[in-house]
């Protein structure tokens, strides 16, 4: 699959210092839960808690950035936190981060562990190029876990293919691309946002799919990071 990502006139005019990276992985093999996982799991617990203090975690570089990017986008995140401030935060109070399988919940061990918002997706779902640009007004979008759709706004940023919205940037992403137990290949996003240096997203990416390979085996595919400023 060819990947290129196109970034529209208005986005990359204001916010010319945004990028996404994008990796993929081949030939997994998903399942509920594994030994893998487990101990996965428990690795980036203990780092993380080691880390970080809930207290403090509102000054950390990573999540200021991304809440600093969150009011640009009107978007209070203390009530609607990045993803991956909102899975570290869960871990560090003490609780245990949903088991969806071993896959998704690789990239969100991954996410907590950076920090980072990331998308996984069904490679074989997608009709790329991917577009970065404001929602129309009236636009839907069915994310994950929702009942229903919602109505997006032209306030709103999202990050489409050919057919849809994919993803409200950078914190929710939609139902029909989904990893499920019958994804064989998947394409992991990472969202960056200004101050977020290339460097830590191709890391972050690189993470995601190592720890995506060591639960489901898999055969890691290429890593390219996207600027705006490129477009």
């Amino acid at each position: 699959m060819q990947i290129r990502v196109n970034w529209s006139p208005e986005v990359a005019e204001k916010f010319p210092d945004l990028a996404v990276c994008i990796g993929t992985i081949m030939n997994i093999r998903n399942e509920k839960e594994n030994e893998q996982i487990k101990s996965l799991r428990k690795t980036v617990y203990q780092e993380v808690m080691t880390k970080h203090n809930v207290e403090t975690l509102k000054d950390n570089p990573t999540v200021r950035a991304f809440r600093d990017f969150y009011w640009k986008l009107d978007i209070d995140p203390t009530k609607t936190r990045p993803s991956g401030e909102a899975l570290l935060r869960r871990v560090l109070h003490g609780d245990e981060l949903p088991h969806i399988s071993v896959v998704v919940d690789a990239y969100n061990l991954a996410s907590t562990r950076t920090i980072m918002p990331i998308s996984g997706f069904d490679a074989d779902l997608l009709n790329t190029p991917f577009y970065v640009r404001f929602a129309k007004n009236g636009e839907t979008f069915t994310g994950i876990g929702m009942n229903k759709s919602i109505s997006l706004t032209d306030k709103m940023l999202i990050l489409t293919d050919e057919r849809q919205a994919l993803c409200i940037y950078p914190y929710r992403d939609v139902d029909f691309t989904r990893i499920t137990m019958q994804t064989r290949n998947a394409m992991i996003i990472v969202y960056g946002v200004p101050r977020i240096e290339e460097q830590t997203l191709r890391e972050a990416t690189k993470t995601t799919l190592d720890y995506i390979k060591q639960v489901s085996q898999g055969e890691t595919g290429t890593i390219k990071v996207f600027n705006a400023s490129e477009q």
